[in-house]
Formats: C-alpha cells, structure tokens, sequence
C-alpha cells in the first residue's frame, strides 16, 4: 500500500510546480488596497542578477507560452464562474493563513481567519460563495515570509527561483516552507482540493495581474520592475502584518494592480 502511496504524492508534488508560474510564486496576495507602498524603504540587493536574469529569462519564456495564454482566455470565462475559483482558492488557503497569524501573535486576525474558513467552507459551499465578506468579515492574508519578516528576519539577496519566481532569500524560503505545511492533513480529498485550489488559483491571479504585467512588459528592462514591483508589495506586506489588522485599508500600488504580488 506504501509502494501505491508514494508514487501518487510524487506526481502531485510535480503537478504543484508544473503548475505553478513565476508570478503565481510571487503572488502571495498582500492585503488588498495596501496605501504604503510608496513609503516603503525596501532595499532591493540582488548579487547575483546575472544569474537570476537568466533564470527569470526561463520563467518568462514559460509564462508567455504557458500560463499568460490559458489566463487570457480564464477572463472570457462567466464573472460568475470566475469569481467562484477565486473565492474557492482565497478559502482554502485560509488554514495556513490561520497558522501565520498565530505565529505572528494575532489573536484577532486568527479567530477573524478562523470564523471565515468555517462560515465559507459550510454555508458558503466548499468556499465557493463568500459569505463572510457579506456579513461584515473581511480577508485578509498571511504566509510564512511574512510572518518571518514581523519576527524581524532581513529581507536577504534577491532569487529567482525557477517556476516560483522573484523574491528575496527570506520568501523564497517562506514559498518552500508552505509547501511542506498542510494544516488540513494529507487524505486523497484533501490532496484533491488542493490542487484544484492550486491551479485555479495559480490562473485566477494570473488573470488578475496581466493589466499590469502588460504594462510593466512596455518598459525597457522587465526584470527590473518585476523585482522592483515584488519587493515593493512584499514590504508593504510585512508592515501590514506587524500592524495586524482585521480590515484592509483602501487605495494599493501601481493604482491598485499591484496588490496580488
């Protein structure tokens, strides 16, 4: 029974990075309509840009050909439809943002987080349908960089990670962590609804970035407002999350567009 096991978790574990682009990496979405992005000292060092350009060179190329073309014809599909793999994703991602904000010593956002999940994921249909914003509770977001960064861990060098993107050592090694974690355990439906959360998601954001992504491909050096753009969101992140609070304030960088990084 083990020999059956192992093969089926190793397929899955190849579908989650297959699946996964170079944006959706960096995409872990920051609190919507962030207004600090502009205030934000974020030194950006990357030692090893020759490299890292090549690598993003790679992530691009599979973008372009791969994820970006599937994205573009996601935003044809019914908004109704749309908008049901995102809230579907944003809720199954809720366990591991329940473990960020504890980690992070959050009371408020965790029960927030908590009350969320359990309220989406029965009336609201598996997440389909968000209830909770409705009633007055809102989303919002955690992962493990972030909770690194209120810990006070530096940002570290830049890495492009190939297929997981722009970012520094620090959510890099944040990325690789919330791979290993599952809060909800490791059943067969789990590990199924988790990759549907997954590639939904992965195309949801895509989807939600390619107004700016078309942009930012129009000036001269891409990789540059990429990395810039990424660091940008991920430190207004981290301020979010040592402010930790339960409701999102309004306005974001690069006029809204950039708050999914």
């Amino acid at each position: 029974m083990r020999s059956l096991t192992y093969p089926r978790h190793l397929a899955r574990q190849v579908l989650l990075l297959l699946t996964v682009s170079y944006l959706s990496g960096c995409a872990s979405p920051a609190p919507s309509g962030t207004t600090r992005c502009a205030q934000v000292n974020y030194p950006v060092y990357d030692p090893a840009e020759p490299v890292n350009r090549g690598v993003f060179a790679f992530n691009r190329t599979v973008d372009n050909y791969a994820l970006a073309p599937v994205a573009r014809g996601y935003r044809y599909l019914p908004d109704f439809f749309q908008q049901g793999v995102h809230n579907f994703a944003s809720n199954f991602s809720e366990p591991k943002v329940f473990i960020n904000d504890l980690l992070q010593g959050n009371p408020k956002r965790s029960v927030n987080t908590l009350g969320r999940f359990a309220l989406n994921t029965t009336v609201g249909v598996v997440g389909l349908i968000d209830v909770s914003d409705r009633v007055g509770i809102p989303r919002h977001s955690a992962d493990f960089g972030q909770t690194f960064g209120v810990w006070g861990i530096g940002n570290g060098p830049i890495v492009e990670l190939p297929l997981l993107g722009t970012g520094n050592s620090r959510d890099a090694a944040g990325k690789v962590l919330s791979f290993l974690v599952s809060p909800l355990g490791d059943s067969d439906t789990v590990q199924t609804l988790g990759t549907l959360s997954l590639v939904g998601g992965t195309v949801d954001t895509r989807a939600s970035l390619l107004p700016l992504t078309d942009s930012l491909q129009k000036l001269p050096d891409y990789y540059s407002a990429i990395r810039n753009v990424v660091a940008q969101n991920r430190a207004a992140f981290v301020l979010d999350g040592k402010d930790g609070a339960t409701t999102p304030a309004t306005g974001g960088c690069a006029n809204g567009a950039a708050d999914d990084f």
